[in-house]
């Protein structure tokens, strides 16, 4: 399988996606620059965290317009997997391939730390490998990680089982001081109906490596890899 990760200007983990997907899952990987329209070679594809566009006008407002993003379009309406990582899950969210938005931190601070995240589909092919139910922990770095969406778009998510990941505490509760940013319903991670495409604000590239202390990112790009070779 070939990942393929999408570099912007501002693009700054582009390359500890790599590090996972060619190096720890030894998978042919290669990084396609905004202006490359050619996805023709690609089987999965990730938008990485960073600042596209110097987050310009807004986050991810500007990239949605690149010539890659365009092809990623294409890739996402043929049912090919497309992961969204925080600044990429902000410009999945302004190309509507995902719905809703994500806005500024409910104490309009930048968040750096680690966060609890529960497993709430396990069925998905970006989480079959953990359970329902299950808690993991992954790291967090953003200023516009809040998610929002008008009550009718939550209860769809709800009622279509697209809610993959939420905000808890270590024990798994959910609850508003289990909450970093004030997203609405703790939302940490969405697919869209289709269930090809991911968005998700924590770094589960970031949790991948055991030198890092943490491979519960891991299973993330593991789950997504077995889909992919199941249909070869």
């Amino acid at each position: 399988m070939k990942f393929g990760i999408v570099v912007f200007p501002g693009s700054n983990c582009d390359r500890d996606v790599a590090y996972v997907t060619r190096d720890l899952l030894q998978q042919p990987t290669r990084m396609v620059w905004h202006e490359d329209s050619d996805l023709s070679d690609i089987d999965i594809v990730v938008v990485p965290g960073g600042f596209s566009y110097g987050d310009y006008l807004r986050c991810g407002a500007i990239a949605q317009f690149s010539p890659a993003m365009r092809s990623v379009h294409e890739h996402a309406q043929q049912g090919k997997p497309v992961m969204g990582i925080c600044n990429g899950f902000q410009v999945l969210t302004e190309m509507k391939l995902l719905p809703g938005a994500l806005v500024r931190n409910r104490d309009l601070h930048f968040i750096c730390d680690r966060v609890s995240l529960r497993v709430e589909q396990a069925d998905s092919i970006f989480t079959q490998q953990y359970t329902k139910g299950q808690t993991i922990s992954l790291p967090i770095a953003h200023g516009e990680g809040s998610y929002y969406a008008d009550a009718d778009t939550l209860a769809s998510l709800e009622d279509r089982q697209q809610i993959l990941f939420r905000y808890c505490d270590p024990q798994g509760s959910v609850s508003p001081q289990s909450n970093p940013n004030g997203s609405l319903e703790n939302i940490a991670g969405i697919c869209n109906r289709g269930g090809n495409v991911l968005g998700m604000m924590p770094h589960p590239e970031r949790a991948s490596d055991p030198l890092l202390g943490s491979t519960d990112g891991l299973t993330l790009f593991e789950s997504v890899l077995k889909t992919a070779l199941a249909l070869v």
